[in-house]
């Protein structure tokens, strides 16, 4: 450390440090993400546990990230950024302490939600900071920088998560959580300045808090229905009760107006609704897929889970070195043809899920899915951003980041509840249920293709 840096009031910050902070927060999301899907099979193991309550350890964490995005956001604007950040870390890294040491499945889910809440407070206030501390071009390649690390994080994870699980067994892949939380809280306490907007923050407590219970009920339902096949009573009064929570959020939210958690004006806009209605239907999609595929190849393909690891390999890679190219050729372009041609690349790449078989060579079968799925994903992915971001006023871009960000991570929570029949067959009958749910989240993936082509011709982009 200088002696300049030495002597810098801590209420002053350091712009450096502060990216570097933000970065080792929110990795642990990042890692958290990819690297559970080489470790379900083991967990599944290791506590004799049925598909449902495997869709739940992926799902306990979801369903509170999600919910609580919004919210997380709003803490930090009217606590404290570096606070919310703070605590946030500490609480994922103890319950990720929890979850290496879980003697039960009930004590993981339990972890495995508090994780959820931790993220939900950490990720919105870890982009708020860098949005802080750094203006004008700076602040762009910043966040770049921020996304490229994250994306990097993902492409390792599983390689590492992999090693873990077949040579010190999966409570460990928790562990790797504990220095990269540690290194981000005391950065953060010695070198970032706390931030808040005076007057801020949609504290909206009752709006979270039912948004969490609809969400939930609807989730809890459709994990019902997916394990058993049936919808039957216990799945009929959960899912009324999840509707009628929904309902009343919608109802707090319209009441509240401009100081709801999610202000309905935002709706208002054609291009905002059809970004977010093509966000939910593409990361659904996206995100079966990804949980799905390294459990077939482990569970039933005969892939070790550092062999998974290394089969997921091209989507990160292809993604962190040509998204930025993307972000600039669709600025040039505009955003609804690539929009409108990534999903179906998508789309095209789960259409060779078929491919995928017992024998089959990783390079007849899983290359080219995860390659095209990996196109179509970097497609997209850079100009979604950059146009929810230029879909709104100003004075909400914030606000609907993180709605957006909410909205593919409850994709995801959706597809992984309606996964159950395929996570509990084996052998052959799992490769058919592989197959068929395949080709549905390819349906769902080029259905988000048609969004953007019929809801999205005057959208804008915004340089970030």
């Amino acid at each position: 450390m200088s002696a300049r840096a030495a002597e810098r009031p801590r209420t002053q910050g350091h712009p450096t440090w502060t990216l570097v902070t933000c970065v080792l927060a929110s990795s642990l999301s990042f890692v958290e993400g990819s690297v559970l899907s080489v470790a379900l099979p083991a967990i599944r193991e290791s506590y004799g546990a049925g598909a449902q309550q495997v869709q739940w350890v992926v799902n306990a964490y979801l369903l509170p990230l999600s919910a609580l995005l919004l919210l997380g956001g709003a803490l930090g604007d009217h606590f404290g950024r570096r606070l919310l950040l703070v605590i946030g870390t500490s609480i994922f890294a103890a319950t990720s302490l929890i979850c290496a040491l879980a003697p039960s499945l009930s004590v993981l889910l339990a972890a495995r939600a508090a994780q959820g809440i931790g993220a939900a407070l950490l990720l919105p206030n870890s982009l708020a900071l860098l949005n802080t501390a750094f203006q004008g071009e700076r602040r762009g390649r910043a966040v770049g920088i921020w996304a490229a690390a994250g994306a990097a994080a993902a492409a390792v994870a599983p390689l590492l998560g992999g090693w873990l699980v077949d040579n010190v067994g999966w409570p460990a892949i928790f562990y790797i959580n504990l220095p990269l939380a540690a290194g981000a809280i005391l950065l953060a306490l010695w070198f970032v300045a706390e931030s808040r907007e005076s007057g801020a923050g949609r504290t909206d407590y009752a709006g979270a808090l039912l948004a969490t219970a609809g969400l939930g009920g609807l989730t809890y339902a459709l994990t019902l229905w997916s394990a058993t096949g049936r919808f039957g009573p216990q799945a009929q009064i959960v899912t009324a009760l999840g509707v009628a929570l929904s309902a009343g959020f919608l109802l707090i939210e319209h009441r509240r107006g401009r100081r709801a958690m999610m202000p309905l004006e935002l709706f208002g806009g054609r291009c905002f609704s059809g970004l977010n209605l093509l966000t939910f239907l593409l990361y659904g999609a996206f995100s079966a897929a990804m949980l799905l595929i390294p459990y077939v190849l482990i569970t039933s393909g005969g892939y070790s889970p550092v062999q998974a690891g290394l089969a997921m390999l091209p989507l990160p890679i292809l993604m962190t070195s040509a998204s930025p190219f993307m972000g600039g050729l669709a600025m040039r372009i505009g955003p609804r043809i690539p929009l409108t041609i990534g999903p179906l690349v998508v789309a095209a790449g789960m259409c060779l899920g078929p491919l995928i078989t017992s024998d089959s060579s990783y390079w007849a079968g899983t290359f080219p899915a995860i390659l095209l799925m990996a196109l179509g994903m970097t497609i997209a992915v850079a100009p979604l951003t950059s146009s929810v971001l230029g879909s709104v006023e100003e004075q909400h871009v914030a606000m609907a980041s993180g709605f957006n960000s909410a909205v593919a991570r409850t994709g995801g929570l959706i597809a992984t509840a309606l996964l159950g029949a395929v996570l509990a067959s084996e052998g052959e009958r799992l490769f058919a249920g592989f197959h068929v749910a395949m080709f549905v989240s390819a349906a769902v993936a080029a259905a988000a293709s048609i969004v953007a082509l019929t809801m999205l011709g005057g959208v804008r982009m915004k340089k970030i």
